[in-house]
Formats: C-alpha cells, sequence, structure tokens
C-alpha cells in the first residue's frame, strides 16, 4: 500500500491550489483518496486510514468470492468491495471505471437487434435439442433415473 495514492494522476498538480473561487470543488480531479482533509494532513493516520479501508475492502472481496459458487450475490459483493477500496486507491478506481465501462458496453451490444435475434434463436434451437433428447430419453427407458436403469 502506498501513503502516496492520494496524489493526482494525469501529470498535473490538484486543480484546488490553482484556482481559488466557488468553482473549485467542480475542478478537482476524481481520482485519489477521498479520505477526509484531517486525516490527509497525518501521513501516519493517512496510512492507518488506508490500511482499515484496505482491510475492509479485503473482507468484502473476499466474502464475495466465497459467494460465487454459494447462494448469494457473489459478483454484487465483489464489486462492492471494489468501490469501498476506490475510495482510497487510484488503481482500484480504474478498475472499476474499466469495469463499468466494459458492462455499458455489454449491455448496448445485448440490446443490438441482431444480437437479441441471434439469442432467441439459438436459445430456440437448445430448447429443441434438449426437449428432444429428453423425449428420446423417456421413450427408449420410461421415466426412470439414468442410475437405476437396468441394461
Amino acid at each position: 500500500m502506498n501513503a502516496e495514492s492520494d496524489q493526482r494522476q494525469g501529470g498535473s498538480e490538484p486543480a484546488p491550489r490553482a484556482a481559488a473561487g466557488a468553482d473549485a470543488p467542480a475542478k478537482e480531479p476524481v481520482l485519489g483518496s477521498r479520505a477526509p482533509h484531517f486525516i490527509k494532513r497525518s501521513r501516519t493516520l493517512h496510512l492507518s486510514w488506508q490500511v482499515g479501508v484496505f482491510v475492509v475492502g479485503l473482507a468484502v472481496v473476499v466474502v464475495g468470492i466465497i459467494m460465487l459458487p454459494l447462494p448469494g450475490p457473489g459478483w454484487l459483493v465483489i464489486f462492492a468491495g471494489m468501490a469501498i477500496w476506490a475510495t482510497e486507491f487510484v488503481w482500484a478506481q480504474l478498475v472499476l471505471a474499466w469495469t463499468k465501462r466494459k458492462v455499458t458496453e455489454a449491455a448496448h451490444r445485448a440490446l443490438d437487434p441482431k444480437v437479441r435475434r441471434r439469442n432467441l434463436i439459438l436459445t430456440t434451437i437448445a430448447v429443441i435439442v434438449c426437449a428432444a433428447a429428453v423425449s428420446v430419453y423417456v421413450w427408449k427407458f420410461g421415466v426412470v433415473m439414468p442410475w437405476k436403469i437396468e441394461q
């Protein structure tokens, strides 16, 4: 963990130093630490804050990973952990922005009429194939579980 993660990326210093006035908060870059100012003033306190945010985010992500094979909203919890990390770490903010962009692109592609038609056709074919397989099985063996079939 880097105590310097509150420095802005992009090669320029934060806008509030350059701009004085009512519009200064609007020009502040999005990337960087969102810790309260009194925490950022002390390097030790800020480092402790970052460790705490990292541990809480890690716990949430681990719970989400555990939920993946179990019942529960695993991916949602993992993204919540990433959002917790993104309050303090630039790398998590970049990963979260990339993920949001990819999800938005996938949603737009899924709403494309050609893709929807293709998916509907493939789903219909899959349902017909499964129905045919079940019909052949029931015709040949009756309603018997596969492990109880005697040859």
